[in-house]
Order: structure tokens, then C-alpha cells, then sequence
């Protein structure tokens, strides 16, 4: 196969980026997005050329590491998959694919492809964590749990971090992500005494991170590589009012 890469480059967080068309010649269809950059990195090289910065790890579709848009959609236009689960038999031979970051305030870009996304970190350091003794595990049956509330626990377990729902939001918004890891604890027993306080501090660090309100349009949902339901979002905010009201009253 052979292309045309529109790609976004930026030596830094300050410097002034610019699209940079580069060819992609002899793809193997069965190459991965990633695997096909790889190679165009290498013929880069070969020629003296910076090599385009991207971020990634796993390459299995787990760490989320790979945020970048694919023809301006998060991942990719293909649902339920990160951008090293695409593969370029997804293209047509002579395509042109315009490869950018994910665009938003708080994931500022720190070289080419490559943004800071921390602060998601500081989300869930704020407190996405529960109070609990360490030790042995406990017995699987000495606490039993709803299969409704196991089963919502695992969908918002399944969130990845990687920032699709916010590169996906006309307002950046990080709604999908704070919900997931707030509706992921507050399904469980385990959950529960910091259920309160829990939404109080992730939501207001989500805030003091520059993330947009959300406008329930679901461009979260849709852009999500593990299709993470937008039904967390309303948990989220029930959760938030009651913690809001009963902080008045203390």
C-alpha cells in the first residue's frame, strides 16, 4: 500500500506546530497503525530526519497510551478500539490520513503526537481510592454484590484513561473518564464510605484542571475504545448533588 501521512508536528509545548505531509510507502496491509508509523519513523531516520513522537505501550489495546486522531476522530472512525488495534487494511492503497494529538486545553502537547495527559492522574489521585486494610485476600463470597451492580462496577472498570471521551468533546470535557472511575468504586461495598466524598474531590480537581462542562451529546461515549455507557455520567451527578447537599449541612 501506499499513502499520504498528513501529520502534526511540534518540537514543543511553546513552539508553533505545523502539518507535515510525508509518504508511506510499501505498507503491508496487515501492518498496524502503529507498526505502519514505526516504519515511515525508520525510513526518517535512515534520511537524517527527526522521526514523528508518538506515544505508546502495550500495543494490545490495555494502557491507552496511544491518544492520537485518526483522520480527526479519536482511535479512529472503528468503534470499541484504541489506535493499536487498527490495522491498514482498514485503507485503501492511495489514501491520505491526517494523523493529529488529541486537542484540549488541560492535555497540553509535549512533542508531535505526544500530550500530557496528568491530569488525569491528579483526578484520580484526588480520589480514586478506597480506605481499606491490605493483607490476604478475602474469601470471593464474603461479600456479595448485586450482578446488576457487578456487572455496571466492570463496564466503568473497563475505562482505560486514555482521553478519547475528552479529545472527542466540543468542550473537552472529562465527564465520561471522572464518572467511570467514581462509578467504578461506588457500585462496590468497598466503595461506599468515601462514596461522598469521592465525587466532591474528583469532581472539583476535574474543574480545577481547565475540563469543559458536559453537554450530554455523547461524543464520549461514541469515541470510547472500551464503549464505556454515558449512564455513569448521571450516577456521577446524583452522586455529586447528594455530596454537594449534605457538605451544607455538616
Amino acid at each position: 500500500m501506499n499513502l499520504t501521512l498528513k501529520v502534526w508536528r511540534q518540537t514543543g509545548p511553546r513552539s508553533k506546530g505545523s502539518i507535515n505531509t510525508y509518504p508511506a510507502e510499501n505498507i503491508p496491509a496487515e501492518a498496524s497503525f502503529l507498526e505502519m508509523l514505526d516504519i515511515v519513523n525508520e525510513r526518517l531516520i535512515e534520511a537524517g530526519e527527526d522521526p514523528i513522537h508518538f506515544d505508546h505501550d502495550c500495543r494490545e489495546g490495555i494502557c491507552g497510551a496511544c491518544s492520537l486522531t485518526i483522520n480527526g476522530i479519536p482511535h479512529s472512525k472503528d468503534r470499541g478500539i484504541t489506535t493499536c488495534q487498527v490495522h491498514m487494511r482498514k485503507f485503501k492503497d492511495g489514501d491520505t490520513i491526517w494523523i493529529e494529538p488529541f486537542r484540549a486545553q488541560p492535555f497540553p502537547i509535549i512533542k508531535d503526537l505526544i500530550t500530557d495527559r496528568s491530569a488525569f492522574d491528579r483526578i484520580i489521585a484526588s480520589g480514586g481510592y478506597i480506605d481499606i486494610r491490605t493483607g490476604s485476600a478475602v474469601d470471593a463470597n464474603s461479600l456479595p454484590i448485586a450482578k446488576d451492580d457487578a456487572d455496571s462496577a466492570f463496564d466503568a472498570a473497563a475505562c482505560i484513561g486514555c482521553g478519547a471521551c475528552v479529545a472527542a468533546c466540543k468542550n473537552a470535557s472529562a465527564m465520561l473518564f471522572v464518572a467511570a472511575k467514581v462509578s467504578h468504586l461506588g457500585h462496590l461495598p468497598q466503595g461506599q464510605p468515601e462514596r461522598q466524598k469521592r465525587a466532591l474531590a474528583m469532581v472539583r480537581q476535574m474543574d480545577s484542571e481547565g475540563f469543559g462542562n458536559c453537554t450530554n451529546q455523547y461524543e464520549c461515549e461514541a469515541a470510547c475504545p472500551k464503549e464505556i455507557s454515558v449512564d455513569h455520567i448521571a450516577r456521577l451527578n446524583r452522586d455529586y448533588g447528594k455530596a454537594v447537599l449534605a457538605e451544607q449541612f455538616v
